[in-house]
């Protein structure tokens, strides 16, 4: 294993990481109680979520679509290489790790967006966009958004136990390296090649951007 760390995981990933797994708690521990709070944690899930499909695309090497979605073939052939014990190692996700994320972020992505139209039964509480559908389809809506949340909690479960099978049989540490940015390996990894500091500014601005627009649902002026 080598002695110096590589760096993995630049810090705009690691902050989008782990202020998702936040607001999802803050979000679930306030819906049905305490809604202004629910729905504040709501729209700073949207602004997170349009920050990562930007970093996506423009960020650090390991947080790019591009190099880590793969295709049904590529995921059959890294799963039978694991079963041989000759996958080699990832500075990023690994292609089945790549499909989680996707799964991760289309969920949440469609949890947002279910409250955005969803409404209580009593008409109180009610998403920034509720009011432009018909109120049998917001309660609709209201349904559908506890339900992606049931499967968003499965598929949480998934992702937690997949960490812990990489802990306990194949001794990888998955989660430190998402807090310090850097992994050792036991051979040469290209390691993270970071994004200049401008994009990072524009994610922000359009995170920012995102958020506010959700609050006030979409409005001009």
């Amino acid at each position: 294993m080598s002695e110096t760390p590589t760096p993995v995981w630049d810090g705009p990933t690691r902050v989008f990481h782990w202020a998702l797994v936040l607001l999802l708690v803050v979000a679930w521990v306030t819906a049905g109680e305490q809604m202004a709070i629910h729905r504040g944690a709501g729209y700073a899930i949207l602004g997170l979520l349009a920050f990562r499909i930007w970093w996506g695309l423009a960020g650090g090497s390991t947080a790019r679509f591009r190099n880590f979605v793969r295709g049904p073939g590529a995921i059959r052939r890294y799963l039978s290489a694991t079963r041989n014990g000759t996958e080699g190692e990832h500075a990023g996700h690994n292609p089945l790790g790549g499909l989680s994320v996707l799964g991760l972020l289309g969920l949440v992505g469609l949890q947002v967006v279910l409250g955005l139209f969803a409404i209580d039964e009593d008409g109180f509480e009610g998403g920034p966009l509720s009011d432009r559908i018909d109120f049998d389809l917001a309660q609709q809506f209201a349904e559908w958004h506890e339900l992606s949340f049931r499967l968003l909690q499965g598929l949480v479960v998934l992702h937690l136990a997949a960490i812990l099978y990489y802990a306990v049989r194949r001794r990888q540490d998955l989660v430190r390296p998402m807090i310090t940015g850097a992994r050792r390996f036991y051979g040469p990894v290209q390691g993270l090649v970071r994004a200049p500091i401008w994009r990072l500014v524009v994610g922000v601005l359009i995170a920012l951007a995102v958020g506010f627009a959700a609050s006030r649902g979409f409005r001009l002026g």
